[in-house]
C-alpha cells in the first residue's frame, strides 16, 4: 500500500497503518499508544507526521465529528458515512445509501466540482439507549 502511494516503507508507517486498521475511528492518542507497543522509541510527533502523510496519500481517512478530536480509519475510497453516539461518543460506519461518490446530490454546486459528501448521523448507541431507558425518571 505504501509503495503504491509512492511512500517509502518505514517501520513507523507500517505500525501506524496497523494501528489504524486495528482500531477503527481511533484518535491520535489511541494510535500513538498502539504504535508504542511495537515501537517503544517512536515519538508522538512522528506518529502525527505519519498520520498526516497517510491521510494526504489517501491511505487513511481523517474524520472530525463536531465536538470530537480528529479520528482516523483505514476504510477509504468508498464515501461511507458515520453515526455518532451523543452520550459516549462511539462511532460506527454507515454505508452510503446510493453507493456512488458523492452519494448526495447538492441542490446547487455553486460552480464547485463536488467529489465527496460527508454525512454524520447523531443519536444514541444501543448500550446508551438501554441505559437511558433504565434510568428512573427525575
Amino acid at each position: 500500500m505504501l509503495r503504491a502511494a509512492s511512500l517509502r516503507v518505514t517501520r513507523p508507517r507500517v505500525a501506524v497503518l496497523d494501528a489504524v486498521a486495528a482500531h477503527p475511528h481511533a484518535d491520535t492518542d489511541t494510535v500513538f499508544t498502539s504504535v508504542r507497543t511495537v515501537l517503544p522509541e517512536v515519538s508522538r510527533q512522528a506518529v502525527y507526521d505519519v498520520l498526516g502523510a497517510l491521510t494526504r496519500a489517501g491511505l487513511v481517512r481523517r474524520i472530525e465529528p463536531a465536538g470530537s478530536v480528529a479520528r482516523y480509519e483505514s476504510r477509504v475510497g468508498d464515501n461511507h458515512h458515520h453515526v455518532v453516539c451523543r452520550s459516549c461518543g462511539a462511532i460506527a460506519d454507515v454505508d452510503c445509501a446510493v453507493g456512488e461518490a458523492p452519494c448526495l446530490t447538492a441542490s446547487t454546486d455553486n460552480g464547485f466540482v463536488i467529489d465527496e459528501a460527508e454525512v454524520i448521523y447523531w443519536g444514541y448507541c444501543p448500550q446508551c439507549t438501554t441505559e437511558r431507558r433504565a434510568r428512573p425518571a427525575s
